[in-house]
């Protein structure tokens, strides 16, 4: 699983850095006008590494999450 920064150009999105295989599936979250997102370099580490924990299915199930999340109720 890669992060990739882009902008969108006349209604395409162009990413800085190398381009994503043809064909790629991806996902875009955008923020809106007035938000902003910054990461500390120390979270940035914390984003990837937990991106290649997913890419490597080292997962956890919605229903084990929602079970967690009602024991800490």
């Amino acid at each position: 699983m890669k992060l990739a920064v882009g902008t969108v150009v006349e209604g395409k999105i162009v990413l800085q850095g190398e381009p994503l295989r043809e064909g790629a599936v991806v996902t875009v979250l955008a923020r809106e006008d007035d938000e902003t997102f910054e990461l500390t370099a120390e979270l940035e580490l914390e984003l990837t590494q937990s991106l290649a924990e997913a890419a490597r299915g080292e997962t956890v199930g919605a229903d084990e999450v929602l079970r967690r999340l009602r024991k800490t109720r």
